[in-house]
């Protein structure tokens, strides 16, 4: 039997690797992992950008990537990996990407429509929901907490003779603007403590476990006035770019905890710091940005009433494992001829 030759093409650990080998006999396992940038910390994808291969090693990798049908990771974890891999490799049939967000690189790799026909990419939603799903929730926590007031009386050993009261979640509204694994995960989370949410996503049926209504994402402007929370988790699209838009932020109520796990480019950025430059909503806890990295000269910095994390909030020590197992069903779906989890749709890129 002709196994099919499954390529590690992101920095991966060894007993991983064999994991994956385990799932099923029918694959063969192409890893080696000196010829992969080391990783310089948990489930880094690119690897240490001063790597390089000498010659030697330069023809072993590119015999490998001629024998692969299947590649786990996207050379360079770039656009221009995957656009060199797809267009230069006739045998290759299908890229898992480690990343949620996959799409974008697809976009931007300007893959032309008959190559994506003859490979499939699938990306990895969904392992990150759990970290930031408790990001989201830290977020709202450290707002209605108002941690920041808190840890700056620790810091000038203040013991204020009046307290300010401390607002709670329970009984409040939250809005989850994505509605998928990470949508679904902050739901649960809300739930636990006491709050009503309010979804909003593309595709009409049921509220999911956890939701109490569902609403299509024209209507999200219209009802944005009841929410006290938002939690963004959707991924970037020609359909997402720019839905959080000004008016929608303009008709948050002040009570309102603004929190971004999904694309920085589908909230209208000036517009949120307007809003939190003129106390308008309540504060803001932002992991992605239109701009990566966020600009040194901007106002999101420096705004008493936002924290600023860059990019890191779904960074977990198990996310190489959860990628492992995603990975390994997927191939069991691929060799058995059945359709993948996570499949990237051409024009969608989602």
């Amino acid at each position: 039997m002709t196994r099919t030759q499954v390529l590690i093409a992101s920095p991966l650990e060894a007993e991983l690797a064999a994991r994956i080998q385990d799932a099923d006999p029918r694959a063969e396992v192409l890893y080696q992992p000196d010829l992969l940038p080391p990783a310089r910390w948990p489930a880094d994808h690119r690897g240490d950008p001063a790597f390089g291969r000498d010659a030697e090693g330069e023809a072993r990798w590119r015999a490998l990537l001629d024998r692969a049908e299947v590649l786990l990771g996207i050379p360079g974890d770039s656009a221009e990996g995957l656009a060199e891999a797809v267009n230069g490799l006739p045998g290759l049939r299908w890229v898992h990407a480690t990343s949620a967000g996959a799409g974008e690189q697809v976009r931007k790799a300007g893959l032309p429509p008959e190559a994506l026909e003859r490979v499939a990419i699938t990306t990895s939603s969904g392992v990150h929901a759990k970290p930031l799903a408790e990001f989201a929730v830290l977020g709202l926590l450290v707002v209605a907490k108002d941690l920041p007031r808190l840890v700056e009386q620790q810091r000038a050993r203040a013991w204020p003779e009046i307290h300010t009261p401390l607002r709670e979640l329970s009984g409040q509204t939250l809005f989850l603007v994505g509605l998928g694994e990470i949508g679904r995960e902050v739901a649960r989370l809300g739930k636990a403590l006491g709050m009503r949410t309010v979804g909003f996503r593309r595709t009409e049926g049921p509220p999911p476990d956890g939701v109490d209504e569902v609403h299509g994402p024209q209507r999200l402007t219209e009802l944005a006035g009841r929410a006290d929370a938002m939690v963004v988790s959707l991924p970037m699209t020609e359909q997402t770019a720019g839905l959080v838009d000004r008016a929608t932020i303009e008709r948050l109520p002040a009570s309102c905890i603004f929190v971004n796990v999904g694309r920085g480019g589908v909230v209208d950025e000036p517009a949120l710091i307007d809003a939190l430059r003129d106390r308008r909503i309540a504060g803001a806890v932002l992991d992605v940005f239109a701009t990566e990295p966020l600009p040194a000269d901007s106002p999101l910095w420096t705004l008493p009433n936002v924290l600023v994390t860059p990019h890191a909030a779904a960074l977990s020590a198990r996310e190489n494992e959860r990628i492992t197992e995603l990975f390994s069903d997927n191939l069991r779906r691929y060799l058995d001829g059945r359709p993948l989890r996570n499949l990237v749709e051409p024009g969608v890129y989602y």
